[in-house]
C-alpha cells in the first residue's frame, strides 16, 4: 500500500479536473488501497487512468480509477466473471464492466466492496496459476 500519499503523477493526472472530482478520486484511491492489500498504484497520466494491481501486466490488474467531468469511473478487470447480485456493474464489454462513483457515499455500498474483494481474490488466484 502506498502509505506516503499520492505520488506527483497522481496529482498531475487529477490536476485538470474540478476540485470535487479530484477529492472524489483521492477518496476512491484511499478506499482501493485499503480494500486491496499490497496493491501497486500505477498512474498513467497520458491515458488518464490509475491502475491498481500486483504487477505491470494486464493479468495482474484488479481495477482502474478513471476521473471524468462528473465523477469517477471505476473499471473492474474481468468483471463479467464476478458475481454481481445487486447489478451494480455497468457496460456491455465482453470482459470488463465499470461502476460510476458520483459521491463518497457510493464508496460505502456493500455491493461495491463485495465486487472489489471478488476481483482481488480472482486476480490473486490467477497469479498463483502463472
Amino acid at each position: 500500500m502506498n502509505s506516503t500519499g499520492p505520488s506527483q503523477a497522481v496529482y498531475d493526472l487529477l490536476a485538470p479536473y474540478p476540485p470535487e472530482v479530484r477529492n472524489l478520486a483521492l477518496a476512491t484511491r484511499e478506499y482501493l488501497l485499503r480494500l486491496i492489500p499490497g496493491a501497486m498504484e500505477q498512474p498513467n497520466t497520458k491515458a488518464k487512468v490509475i491502475g491498481y494491481g500486483f504487477g505491470a501486466r494486464y493479468a495482474d490488474m484488479v481495477c482502474a480509477l478513471m476521473p471524468t467531468k462528473a465523477g469517477v469511473t471505476l473499471g473492474i478487470a474481468r468483471a463479467t466473471e464476478l458475481p454481481d447480485p445487486q447489478k451494480l456493474l455497468q457496460g456491455t464489454g465482453k470482459v470488463h464492466r465499470h461502476v460510476k462513483i458520483k459521491s463518497k457515499s457510493d464508496l460505502q455500498a456493500p455491493a461495491l466492496k463485495n465486487i472489489l474483494k471478488a476481483a482481488h481474490k480472482a486476480t490473486l488466484a490467477r497469479r498463483a496459476k502463472i
